[in-house]
């Protein structure tokens, strides 16, 4: 299989890199410090939402703001030993012009960059939870990181591992790919299925590029 494109859009957190230990320990800490129990998380979806919308779905509102500020934090802690590139990923935005492909996450922007900054990844382009109103599974964040690049979004390729970043790039009219790094494959709704992006390679042309599924 082949999959024509001019961009490429990958989320970050279970995609480019792994953090789930780190978000795992930062959200139970926080989770005890607010008095929110196991019960509360299962009620609603957590994995690839930007955290302002948890957030809300869990405390009353006039304690949102506060709360958000000490979850970046305790994960803007945690990111020294607490993130790994996850394989393929260095090799494969290495092979990329930097002008063709943008990260878009659902953290927020100073967290972001201290996970990429920490595996050696600096995209020119990045859409954050800051710089968005409706956040995944809303084409949002995509469609943005299209303008951006100047790209239609029907030539754009999204990289998630979440069911709710696949439903935003489904949404977006774009090309979807995903890496069944948090999830099992069978949970996973795209047009395309791989472990990771190292089963991926991706030829540069005039044209575009030509994403194809290694032997």
């Amino acid at each position: 299989m082949k999959i024509h494109a001019e961009a490429l859009l990958f989320d970050n957190d279970g995609t480019l890199v792994s953090s789930l230990e780190s978000v795992n320990r930062c959200w139970t800490r926080w989770a005890q410090e607010y008095g929110i129990t196991a019960e509360d998380f299962a009620r609603i979806e957590l994995h690839g939402r930007p955290a302002v919308e948890i957030a809300a779905d869990l405390l009353p509102a006039g304690i949102v703001p506060q709360a958000l500020a000490r979850i970046e934090q305790l994960e803007v802690d945690d990111v020294p030993g607490g993130v790994q590139a996850l394989p393929g990923t260095l090799a494969l935005l290495d092979s990329l012009p930097a002008e063709r492909w943008a990260v878009v996450t659902s953290a927020t922007r100073r967290l972001a960059e201290a996970r990429l900054d920490e595996v050696g990844i600096r995209p020119k382009t990045m859409i954050a939870a800051d710089d968005i109103t409706r956040g995944k599974p809303d084409p949002e964040p995509y469609l943005l990181a299209a303008r951006e690049l100047g790209v239609d979004p029907a030539r754009c390729v999204v990289f998630e591992d979440a069911p709710a970043g696949l439903q935003a790039g489904r949404a977006a009219g774009m090309t979807t790919v995903a890496l069944a790094t948090t999830h099992q494959a069978h949970e996973l709704d795209a047009d395309l299925v791989v472990k990771d992006l190292s089963a991926l390679s991706v030829l540069v042309t005039r044209t575009g590029m030509e994403i194809s599924v290694r032997d």
